[in-house]
């Protein structure tokens, strides 16, 4: 069984660092920030540090890498301004993406703040419509929520109107989350097949979670301390549905850590 597994990592050394970082993990995928994690500016791109990466990466066999969105991205801000920097930072994170093709692109769905889950599925949409291009090939992953809040895509049912309503539903996938999910108190991957279909089940964020199942709190733990526990996690690693799927630890962990994390879960 090949297992493509690695943990987020920071962005700010460039790719070619990120994937040297990884490789002493004991990892050959990860997830990294487009920019700060709190919005702002990104980083330029090196086009010779992007080709030292995938050099790297074909040489240790890697899956797919999965970007993250800045936390302050908020598709469905009931403020016009808020939804306009959100569809300019998307729409520049994928044209940045395309150095690296092929790829995915995980963001947040988004706070409704009081407008109400239904305009907010909406605004979600209308935003991926405007952004998603036939040329592209990067894939967006709408991730699985904890439901804290006025969070949307806290049910597999929510993501999947959110899917419905765009064009180019090709270049849509799914991040499933397992702390979001066991917090969210979602069913887990025969819900998600009759929903949504695995076939746009595209990475997974494998962490363990501080609370217990269905509590909407969203406080990730080190993978077997924490409510979910290592037998279930490891389940999710094996289950043959998701061979070839990206897991990434979002663990509280520095390097040494999600070294170990990998090694465990390797085994």
């Amino acid at each position: 069984m090949v297992l493509y597994i690695g943990n987020h990592t920071s962005s700010s050394k460039g790719y070619a660092a990120m994937g040297r970082q990884m490789v002493k993990n004991g990892g050959n995928t990860f997830a990294f920030f487009t920019r700060n994690p709190r919005g702002g500016k990104a980083k330029e791109i090196d086009p010779a540090d992007v080709e030292k990466f995938l050099e790297l990466a074909r040489e240790h066999h890697f899956g797919k890498i999965v970007a993250h969105a800045p936390y302050t991205m908020n598709a469905c801000a009931a403020k016009e301004n808020l939804r306009d920097f959100a569809r300019e930072i998307m729409a520049d994170d994928l044209k940045r993406m395309e150095y690296t093709p092929g790829n995915y692109y995980n963001f947040h769905p988004g706070s409704h703040v009081g407008q109400g889950i239904e305009a907010g599925i909406a605004k979600i949409a209308e935003i991926l419509n405007d952004v998603l291009t036939e040329e592209q090939s990067t894939t967006v992953l709408l991730e699985t929520m904890s439901g804290k809040g006025s969070e949307v895509g806290s049910t597999f049912q929510e993501l999947k109107e959110i899917i419905d309503r765009v064009e180019r539903k090709d270049k849509l996938g799914v991040c499933l989350d397992t702390c979001h999910i066991w917090d969210g108190g979602y069913g887990v991957l025969t819900e998600f097949d009759q929903v949504i279909g695995l076939t746009r089940l595209k990475a997974v964020h494998l962490n363990d979670s501080m609370n217990g199942l269905g509590s909407h709190k969203d406080r990730h733990a080190k993978i077997g301390e924490g409510e979910i526990g290592l037998d279930a996690l490891v389940e999710v690693v094996c289950h043959p549905a998701l061979k070839g799927v990206p897991f990434i630890l979002e663990t509280p962990n520095d390097d040494e850590g999600w070294k170990r994390e990998i090694t465990l879960l390797r085994e």
